[in-house]
């Protein structure tokens, strides 16, 4: 029987924590909001920090288990250390979060949506982060065909290919629980939070790879197929382990895993002659095994022998799957022109860069200003490498795939909020 109980003793490593709050109602980072960080295990507070005028607090060093607890399945010691995160700022209403979770060597980000006091009623967010799957105890997966029937073009699948949505509309809870929410959550916050639930950040780039795609097949499986619409729910997926994939409202994301989402957000696992994405299955396969599907530790196990993400998918889904990219982003104003942006570069993509830039930095002004000429210069890979640096991307100065569609979400999001002002 696995021990529950965490020691002290075992906190010899650290890991890093990094609190991002953000006004709700003024669609702006939240400047000067207070951050306690208390610990679980002696319920004493560990540091106090204010945010900047990115919404950012300091990247802090907090302690964390050893890292091998995270490279081995049945480890008898929780694999990551616990904190409660209270986060204030006047005229607004306070949020805990109790239980983000700490790994070594990684960086965990925590967002934080501030919402305003109205009518001086003040109700507290108080949100508890589940488990990670991978240490709690969870419902496994009850198995589906891997092909969904599609209806007729009369029916609800009228997409000729599938399309990146803009949010994810995720039950919280089994598909028949009425009382439960349904929660709107853009579409890469949603793959980042489901990974961050099911895998370890500690693991090799090539399986977390590899879950990655599984994590995004299923999702654009349920959504190209509107298997839940279909049967008459009014949502996408459920975050019920037993029907979809685990999902944890206001959970923190690991950095690592953020990037690889960033990288590979367009992309879907799928066989020859069929349109859809598969509905790629998978279980942790040390307390679970799962015939046909992929098995998380065993990804981690093929990673460090060599596999590349793909080796690792075929090895669990078979030798003809291959990946297919979406070629639609929902709700991006233009899609990513095919080359990366960098010094010396020309043209119209240039311009929208800059213009997009420009209007995101009247909610983050540590972004500088930029001339709009179309010409990538000093004025602009400072602006990009500032903007990199907010949203905890590589700060190359270079606007490549994952830079582009950032930028893009971030212009679109800051556009709508001055729309609604």
């Amino acid at each position: 029987m696995r021990n529950h109980f965490r020691f002290k003793r075992q906190l010899s490593d650290q890991g890093r924590l990094q609190v991002n709050a953000f006004a709700l109602d003024v669609g702006k980072p939240a400047s000067d909001a207070s951050v306690v960080i208390t610990s679980r295990d002696t319920n004493e507070v560990v540091d106090e920090l204010m945010t900047d005028s990115s919404g950012q607090s300091a990247i802090i060093d907090l302690s964390a288990p050893p890292v091998d607890f995270s490279l081995e399945p049945e480890s008898e010691v929780q694999p990551y250390s616990e904190y409660d995160v209270s986060v204030n700022l006047e005229g607004y209403e306070p949020v805990r979060l109790d239980g983000v979770q700490i790994l070594s060597s990684t960086t965990a980000l925590q967002n934080v949506n501030l919402r305003p006091i109205v009518r001086d009623e003040v109700q507290p967010q108080d949100i508890v982060i589940d488990p990670h799957t991978l240490w709690g105890i969870f419902p496994p997966k009850i198995p589906e065909d891997e092909v969904k029937p599609l209806p007729e073009s009369v029916g609800f699948v009228v997409l000729p290919q599938p399309v990146i949505p803009e949010f994810v509309i995720v039950h919280e809870g089994v598909p028949t629980n009425t009382s439960a929410r349904n929660l709107w959550i853009p579409f890469k916050d949603y793959i980042k939070n489901v990974a961050s639930c099911e895998i370890y950040s500690t693991w090799p780039g090539a399986s977390i790879r590899a879950n990655v795609l599984a994590i995004l097949s299923f999702t654009l499986n349920r959504i190209y197929t509107e298997w839940y619409r279909g049967k008459g729910f009014d949502f996408t997926i459920t975050n019920s382990t037993a029907f979809d994939q685990a999902f944890t409202y206001g959970r923190n994301i690991y950095q690592e895993i953020s990037l690889i989402v960033d990288e590979l957000f367009t992309n879907f696992i799928t066989r020859p002659d069929i349109r859809q994405p598969l509905l790629t299955q998978y279980c942790d396969g040390s307390r679970v095994r799962c015939p046909n599907m992929m098995e998380q530790w065993g990804s981690k196990t093929l990673a460090d022998q060599g596999y590349d993400a793909i080796g690792i998918l075929r090895y669990y889904y078979g030798q003809d799957i291959f990946l297919m990219q979406a070629e639609k982003v929902a709700g991006v104003p233009i899609s990513y022109p095919g080359t990366a942006l960098q010094m010396g570069s020309t043209g119209p993509s240039v311009r929208t860069i800059q213009e997009q830039l420009n209007t995101i930095s009247n909610n983050y002004p540590a972004i500088n200003k930029i001339r709009v000429d179309g010409v990538f210069g000093d004025q602009t890979r400072t602006a990009v490498e500032t903007f990199q640096r907010i949203f905890n991307l590589p700060a190359t100065g270079i606007v490549d795939f994952g830079t582009w569609y950032q930028i893009s979400n971030i212009y679109v999001a800051v556009t709508k909020m001055a729309e609604l002002a």
